[in-house]
């Protein structure tokens, strides 16, 4: 992940929301329906026959999105100001229907904490989680975990171990935490917990101190 900006912080109970919580807004609620929307059509009966059917009304909703977008360069500089920087990534955008999402809050140790429960459309071995999906919901967190401890940069390296399957269906706890700066070099390290308190995957991540500019 890569981030020059600090999260958006918002106040909480346990710690500072550092990402953008679903909104009773219509993006956010048409988002959550097309979330569903994807996990339904992984759990429906292939030789259901209104298929046909289900297909003619989602083309004529994705016409009526695209008839509606504005061009990529405009859309880009709307994504990457104000509050957009953290409600549009596949992590934890609320307007983004591939992200499951998680809410992540900044804690006064640095660390950073999310809670999430993965479905299907994130399944890899039967039943689990796909380890390519563990790894880019830590690199994401990790990410945030610099731009919380005050320094951020690119993604140069993930060193990632497997412990054991990750459960779907299960409530799992994500963290991230800054552990040292050398120069441009940002060291941080990560894991994934099963409900249970189990280590399931550990990441540790080297990021290079660098500026991407906003499109503007």
């Amino acid at each position: 992940m890569e981030t020059g900006d600090h999260p958006t912080k918002h106040s909480h109970p346990n710690g500072t929301v550092l990402t953008s919580p679903p909104q009773d807004a219509p993006v956010d609620r048409a988002t959550a329906a097309a979330r569903r929307l994807v996990d339904a059509l992984l759990r429906t009966d292939r030789s259901n026959a209104n298929l046909d059917r289900v297909t003619e009304e989602l083309d004529s909703i994705v016409a009526h999105l695209e008839d509606h977008a504005p061009a990529v360069a405009d859309r880009m500089i709307d994504m990457w100001s104000g509050e957009g920087v953290t409600r549009h990534d596949p992590i934890t955008g609320p307007e983004n229907a591939i992200a499951p999402p998680i809410v992540l809050e900044g804690l006064e140790d640095g660390t950073v904490r999310g809670v999430v429960t993965l479905t299907l459309p994130y399944q890899g071995p039967p039943g689990c989680v796909h380890g390519g999906v563990s790894s880019m919901l830590l690199d994401h967190v990790l990410g945030v975990a610099n731009a919380w401890g005050g320094k951020s940069g690119m993604t140069a390296q993930l060193n990632t171990r497997y412990h054991r399957p990750t459960p779907l269906f299960e409530e799992l706890t994500i963290t991230g935490r800054q552990t040292s700066v050398d120069g441009r070099k940002i060291h941080t390290v990560g894991e994934i917990r099963n409900a249970a308190g189990e280590v399931c995957v550990s990441v540790e991540g080297l990021f290079i101190e660098a500026g991407v500019p906003r499109p503007r």
